[in-house]
């Protein structure tokens, strides 16, 4: 009898010793949840980065100060890629393979996180928030959960307040890569439905600093309006160029430019400029979640620094742990991709929905324009 006790106890000291590292493997001890990140820390675009990771942590943190996840602290670990693809392919291996993090969160474009699909594929592991409306990130991938509103969602509502002004010259700059080439058809499309194409088009490179030829081009064709699909810091110095080359266009951008580091660049001249947002204005507090993320990022930085990426990153780290929360104490990748996939979540004024056959979360999008000061008028 004490033998045959002794081999079930036996047996399950051993199941329970797998089952213990199959989830520590997947970035889950009886402590700790463990989420990867690659970022641009460094480089012209560091900013962007920044504020995705802060807007993160800032819930992280507020959320492991009432204890947790089901007991267990989120650990958000962040990689700097310096807004470089190949950089940002190999820190996804890292922290897929070498740290074992549960999931992936909040990278920072789509030509940033594409390199990383054939780990998360490999290992099923769960990519959540893309900082990103690309069109390729908007089909349907397994682990891959998108919280905002396409770029074409966007760019449509762009090219319809104009047009109903009765603007209808329209030039658009975007990247000379894979994802800035969809970027620019996808505002053809848009424009096609009015009956309308580009005056002008700017292709630029990632990272470009002379601007002067690409300038040239669009301004030659006196647009009404320039459409911005690039980063901040490329979109700020193509407008100053424009305006000291005599362009009065309008500029309009998608949200992917980064919004609060726009106006800081651009400075006075930033006023009047368009930014297409994917969540609701930062300073309006009459929404809850918009109210709990303005204590928590204080809290986070130590200073009232307010922006519509950290806010973003804010809602899709809560979307997350609801997911966490959601998949139980057996956190498993599988358990976590399950929960997200019936996820119909209101984080407070702002809906996110998932099921098996949908996987972008928000349609949401409202436009902004910088004002005096760096503010935004809506």
């Amino acid at each position: 009898m004490t033998r045959v006790r002794s081999s079930a106890l036996a047996a399950c000291l051993v199941a329970f010793a797998l089952g213990s590292g199959a989830a520590k493997s997947q970035g889950v001890t009886k402590t700790t949840i463990l989420i990867g990140q690659s970022g641009p820390l460094s480089g012209a675009n560091k900013e962007f980065g920044e504020d995705i990771r802060d807007g993160a942590l800032a819930y992280f943190n507020r959320i492991n100060a009432a204890g947790g996840i089901n007991g267990r602290k989120v650990q958000l670990i962040t990689i700097d890629d310096a807004n470089d693809a190949k950089r940002s392919g190999e820190n996804a291996k890292v922290l897929i393979e070498e740290r074992r993090v549960l999931a992936l969160f909040g990278y920072a474009s789509a030509t940033l996180s594409l390199p990383a699909f054939p780990f998360v594929e490999k290992h099923g592991v769960p990519f959540i928030a893309p900082f990103t409306g690309a069109a390729p990130m908007q089909q349907l991938r397994p682990h891959v959960f998108m919280m905002r509103a396409s770029y074409a969602d966007e760019l449509e509502k762009i090219i319809e307040f104009y047009a109903s002004t009765g603007m209808k010259k329209f030039s658009v700059i975007h990247y000379d890569d894979a994802i800035g080439k969809e970027n620019l058809a996808v505002v053809q499309a848009a424009l096609g439905k009015l009956g309308l194409k580009p005056v002008s088009i700017g292709t630029l490179k990632r990272n470009q600093t002379d601007l002067g030829a690409a300038v040239g081009d669009v301004v030659k064709a006196a647009p009404d309006v320039v459409i911005g699909t690039t980063l901040y810091r490329t979109t700020a110095d193509f407008i100053k160029q424009a305006k000291k080359a005599g362009s009065g266009a309008q500029f309009a951008n998608t949200s992917f430019v980064g919004a609060s580091a726009l106006a800081a660049e651009l400075g006075a001249q930033g006023t009047g400029v368009v930014v297409a947002q994917v969540v609701p204005p930062y300073a309006r507090q009459s929404i809850p979640v918009v109210k709990e993320y303005q204590a928590a990022i204080e809290k986070q930085l130590g200073k009232k620094e307010l922006s519509f990426t950290s806010l973003e990153s804010y809602i899709c780290a809560k979307v997350l742990a609801e997911g966490i929360r959601r998949a139980g104490t057996n956190l498993t990748r599988e358990s976590l991709l399950k929960a997200l996939n019936s996820i119909n979540y209101d984080v407070g004024g702002y809906v996110v929905s998932f099921s098996p056959t949908n996987h972008n979360g928000s349609k949401f999008v409202e436009l902004t324009a910088i004002s005096k000061g760096g503010r935004f008028a809506y």
